[in-house]
């Protein structure tokens, strides 16, 4: 396994590095990814320590063989995320003469089977984002103890020695602060739907399981109804007409851990013949639809973008242990916070507003925060690779 350094002085090291994580390979875009441009709250308000994981066993002289499996492509969000991983990958050409990827379609037995292909490659590092967190554990253990370096990116397993760094946007903070602004937003009284996004992926559940922590300290808010989604809009649009059929306007509140599935909902609500004035506070951001019908239909609304950045991030981290540099055990990609102006609560302020940061010329399924500059479009990207 990776050794992990836990001297004051390397933790102290370890602090100092990950406060300057923006002006590095890790995060040396972090004002295009994220306009909030700062240090990731995430460790500025983690009241422990991030180890800082020394890889100079897996050093190695470029250029390198990577292997890349990835969960699959079954929404917008994870395609944005593999173009990010992409457009690193076609940037570091000199550095990397191999990339290999493959896709498991959201299934876990056949990530496993992916993966132990990629092993059998003789890759020099496995980049992966797993399907699920309990299935593709015993296969990440198996290459870490065959000194296969693996970085986790945007979905992580449950055993720390399985990965060597975590690359991820703080999903507990994402869902605490919008969870919290729901609250604030509806003075502590409220009856909410919950639409968490995959049954069993590690974002969707840490997420799910954070805002309820933030909904248990306002005995004023009653869950009616929390339903999976898939990260889908149309999933999101059918499950939420069903709920409305059965409460109407006894809902108060939706709480979305992504626009993917919150727009769906919001078009729900219009379609079952709601005002804009009498559409409920809602919260999710990602996708620019999100954001257009917000700006268009002026509901009350909190944005925070899961940046699939964070690809790219993943990339710099993965060059990084093969290069032999010490990488924090976790990496945190920036995020912001989106609100229409005036709709700030006592704990949760905006970083941009809602009206400079909307794309009403864009597309509506362009995922935002992806750092691959104002041009790219999901549909005609390309990509450079190695072969």
């Amino acid at each position: 396994m990776a050794k992990i350094v836990t001297t004051r002085r390397a933790r102290l090291a370890s602090a100092l590095m990950v406060t300057a994580l923006a002006g590095t390979a890790f995060l040396a875009s972090a004002p295009v990814r994220a306009e909030y441009d700062g240090v990731p709250r995430t460790f500025l308000w983690n009241p422990g320590l991030n180890d800082l994981v020394d890889t100079s066993k897996f050093k190695k002289k470029p250029p390198y063989k990577i292997g890349f499996s990835n969960a699959s492509q079954g929404d917008l969000w994870l395609v944005t995320f593999m173009h990010g991983v992409q457009f690193e990958v076609a940037k570091n050409k000199d550095k990397i003469s191999t990339f290999i990827m493959t896709d498991a379609n959201g299934d876990a037995t056949k990530q496993v089977s992916d993966i132990q292909d990629l092993l059998n490659q003789d890759i020099d590092l496995l980049l992966v984002n797993p399907a699920t967190a309990d299935a593709l554990d015993p296969i990440l253990g198996r290459a870490m103890r065959k000194g296969i370096p693996v970085v986790s990116a945007a979905r992580r397993v449950k055993t720390d020695d399985n990965f060597v760094s975590f690359v991820t946007a703080s999903d507990t903070a994402l869902a605490r602060m919008s969870a919290q602004w729901m609250v604030e937003k509806l003075g502590g009284k409220g009856n909410i739907v919950l639409l968490p996004g995959l049954a069993g992926a590690s974002p969707a559940e840490l997420r799910l399981s954070a805002a309820k922590e933030v909904f248990a300290q306002a005995p004023g808010i009653k869950i009616l109804d929390t339903q999976y989604t898939g990260w889908s809009p149309a999933n999101g649009k059918k499950i939420m007409s069903a709920i409305i059929q059965r409460y109407g306007k006894d809902i108060q509140g939706v709480w979305a851990d992504s626009g993917l599935q919150g727009s769906g909902s919001v078009e729900a609500f219009l379609g079952a013949g709601f005002k804009s004035n009498e559409i409920p506070p809602h919260t999710g951001g990602d996708l620019n639809r999100m954001y257009q019908l917000a700006q268009e239909h002026k509901f009350p609304f909190i944005g925070i973008d899961y940046t699939p950045s964070m690809g790219i991030a993943a990339v710099d981290v993965a060059l990084s242990v093969l290069e032999g540099k010490p990488v924090p055990k976790r990496v945190d990609v920036n995020f912001q916070i989106v609100l229409p102006k005036g709709q700030d609560t006592k704990s949760i302020k905006a970083d941009v507003s809602l009206e400079e940061y909307v794309r009403m010329d864009a597309p509506g399924d362009l995922i935002m925060g992806h750092g691959m500059g104002p041009t790219y479009d999901p549909k005609t990207f390309k990509a450079d690779l190695p072969r």
